[in-house]
């Protein structure tokens, strides 16, 4: 098949995030293949001046978004793109690109990072715990109720009629030909919430440029991430009350970062240090210093870059045992696993790894194995562009 011309759209966050970079991620390694990219990017930033009342006001556009539909029309009849892409529409470019692109009869791939179609907050997360109430329900009430969506009820129902909405209309099942997720956890559950099985590819993210493997290590392992509750930052420091033979460092900001630093100083642990925000490669090079990398988030997730990234520099990881991340830490074969939010299991777990230096090492060593095999520019080149092809020949056929 000759190269192709695709059409790449993409809503950005203020905060930036990880379906920001895997954008700009399948961008590049296109064009480097030689495919021609039309991109269709919209920011949240365009809202950002209005008041809370006023973006509230405009989330109906997230149900149908008329200014993207008219965009996307414009778009197709001027570069006739042979497949459409879309890695995250919510809330400015909407759905309704999904139906431009098939008046068009043009292939459509959504990415999905997220929960958003299957809860309302995207997350699966309230209150500290994990929460599946809306998954499988036609109308997601409950997070209308619990105001799951930055506590408001009026933002959560409006999100809410857009998902109920699409659903009614059989938008996610006949207007979107293939859903590509990052891991098995997330194909099962968009499974569970109603679409087609059929529809839905597996394809990793990826590790955009090769940090190296780690030449040793030191005494301290290192925790990278936003400091708030989901992540299991309190759990970590709890366990790390029982470790002083090995140090921790924090690496990250949040809104948690005042009670934690407060909380550390008041229990006195002498050994674990908070180093704030790093750049790529500060970050990278502390990694390839640590002992290991301890992930003890306590929701589901959707695809955490640093496992990866730490599997790159043959780090082995101790993570939580809970949705995405089981999918990619296997216990024993590229790290261990704890159960999640158990304190005295993480300390355990730790304890076992100090005790074990070779084997940790035969771990990371697997890491790195597991790097090269699956999450590799190249590995996923090969795998998007398979998706592309098969999806443009079944359109085709029909």
């Amino acid at each position: 098949m000759p190269p192709l011309k695709i059409l790449l759209a993409h809503n950005y966050y203020l905060q930036a995030g990880g379906e920001d970079v895997v954008f700009s991620n399948e961008k590049n390694i296109l064009e480097e293949a030689g495919h021609e990219v039309i991109t269709y990017e919209r920011n949240n930033s365009e809202i950002e001046h209005l008041s809370m009342v006023g973006k509230l006001s405009l989330l109906p556009t997230s149900v149908w978004a008329q200014d993207s539909f008219q965009d996307f029309n414009q778009i197709i009849e001027r570069h006739k793109p042979q497949i459409v892409h879309l890695i995250n529409t919510f809330p400015l470019i909407s759905p309704s690109v999904y139906y431009a692109s098939q008046r068009a009869n043009i292939p459509v791939i959504q990415s999905i990072y997220n929960y958003r179609l299957l809860c309302p907050s995207a997350v699966f997360y309230r209150n500290g715990k994990i929460c599946e109430e809306c998954l499988g329900k036609a109308i997601p009430w409950p997070g209308i109720v619990h105001a799951c969506y930055r506590n408001s009820r009026m933002g959560t129902a409006t999100i809410a009629s857009m998902l109920a909405s699409h659903k009614l209309l059989g938008t996610w099942r006949k207007q979107v030909d293939t859903y590509i997720v990052a891991t098995d956890f997330i194909r099962k559950k968009l499974i569970r919430g109603g679409l087609p099985a059929s529809k839905i590819v597996v394809k990793p993210n990826y590790v955009s440029k090769d940090p190296g493997i780690r030449k040793g290590s030191k005494d301290f392992a290192v925790f990278v991430g936003r400091l708030t509750a989901e992540k299991g930052v309190w759990t970590l420091l709890e366990a790390w009350k029982s470790l002083p033979d090995i140090g921790l460092k924090i690496v990250g900001d949040g809104p948690l970062w005042d009670d934690l630093t407060s909380y550390h100083k008041v229990s006195g642990e002498n050994n674990v240090e908070f180093v704030g925000r790093l750049s790529k490669e500060e970050m990278l090079n502390l990694i390839k210093e640590a002992r290991f990398l301890v992930f003890p988030s306590e929701w589901y997730e959707g695809f955490p870059m640093i496992l990866v990234e730490a599997f790159a520099c043959a780090v082995p990881v101790i993570a939580s045992n809970i949705g995405t991340i089981s999918d990619i830490v296997s216990n024993g074969n590229n790290g261990l696993t704890f159960n999640n939010g158990d304190s005295i299991d993480l300390a355990n777990k730790v304890k076992w790894a100090l005790s074990n230096s070779e084997k940790m090492e035969k771990l990371g060593l697997n890491a790195r194995k597991e790097y090269e095999l699956r999450y590799t520019a190249q590995k996923n080149y090969e795998v998007l562009y398979g998706i592309y092809k098969s999806v443009i020949l079944s359109k085709s056929s029909k």
